[in-house]
């Protein structure tokens, strides 16, 4: 049996009442605390192997306070259990209805698109280009766009990233 079955096991054991006295709680409930807290004090190697034994899968490329927040999350999910599958349909159920189940429109960032109504200005080769921002895209030259990099390619004729062109997001590097 693997390190992951015998965390799951213990998990419905502990909902099955197996653990329910409250010195046993409350020494789970510090051994919880204490792993949660050994976290930041691990190194990264160290938190890929133990991403590994609780999930039993390689850990993504992702940054340190990234792997740091998922597994404090799975090691509470382990010790008190996930979440209800009622809440889980529910969860479900309400990001259908904010993206209508589209998943390109569940991968776009809304936080990086300017409030509609905002004029971003460009000059290329000497030459001023307003662009206009709205609810559902951008319109140049009296045109509708989808997004900044189809704008940015008519205005320059090679593919840009539009946040880039228009001076929204930084050069990798750059600060």
């Amino acid at each position: 049996m693997t390190r992951r079955q015998e965390l799951i096991n213990d998990t419905a054991r502990a909902r099955n009442g197996g653990e329910t006295t409250a010195v046993g709680a409350d020494a789970k409930e510090r051994s919880v605390l204490a792993q949660i807290a050994s976290l930041k004090l691990l190194a990264t190697p160290v938190l890929k192997a133990r991403w590994r034994e609780l999930f039993g899968n390689e850990p993504p490329a992702y940054n340190r306070r990234f792997l740091e927040s998922r597994l404090a999350y799975r090691i509470q999910e382990l010790a008190y259990g996930g979440l209800k599958p009622e809440t889980i349909e529910r969860l479900e159920a309400l990001g259908e209805q904010l993206d209508g189940g589209n998943p390109i429109v569940r991968r776009t960032r809304t936080d990086m698109k300017p409030i509609a109504g905002t004029r971003l200005i460009r000059e290329w080769k000497g030459v001023e280009h307003c662009v206009t921002v709205l609810d559902d895209g951008y319109e140049y030259q009296g045109r509708p766009f989808k997004s900044l990099s189809a704008i940015a390619r008519a205005i320059t004729g090679t593919r840009w990233n539009g946040l880039l062109f228009f001076g929204l997001k930084n050069q990798r590097g750059a600060q």
